[in-house]
């Protein structure tokens, strides 16, 4: 009988998963980073705060909205802030709270880097045809859905 059972790296989901998304965020990173000297989670923190402009997010949003460690993201926060690139405001309703936008700054760089973004994305995707590339996205809103449903 053996002593351990070491898995399939290259055919479990979420070692496959991980893989694909940190190959094709590194793609992308690699232009923002060295035109912006931003990192990942500096980007997908300005994207978040970008797709739900309106009255501001809170940092603690802005975590959930990513699923990410919230220390990264109020790490990535104060380097924006600091940087000009998103505003903190007290919110108007709760002076306990503070809203974060993008800035003039921040609307400039995101405007250069989602079109890259999306570039990146379609470039990727050009690997399936369009059935493969419309079930894919099925698949990942199930298990999106189902991710949330269970946080």
């Amino acid at each position: 009988m053996p002593r351990h059972a070491p898995i399939e790296l290259e055919k479990f989901v979420p070692y496959q998963l991980s893989i694909v998304s940190n190959t094709v965020s590194e793609d992308i990173a690699r232009e923002y980073r060295e035109r912006f000297d931003l990192g990942t989670t500096e980007w997908r923190v300005m994207a978040v705060l970008a797709r739900y402009d309106g009255d501001g997010l809170s940092a603690r949003a802005v975590a959930r909205l990513t699923a990410m460690d919230k220390v990264a993201i109020s790490r990535a926060l104060a380097r924006l802030v600091a940087n000009g690139r998103v505003l903190r405001r007290t919110h108007r309703g709760d002076k306990r709270r503070s809203v974060l936008r993008l800035s003039a700054e921040g609307w400039r760089i995101h405007d250069v880097v989602a079109p890259l973004a999306r570039q990146h994305e379609r470039a990727f995707l050009e690997r399936l045809d369009a059935d493969e590339q419309r079930a894919l996205a099925r698949i990942l809103d199930k298990l999106l859905a189902t991710d949330a449903a269970v946080r």
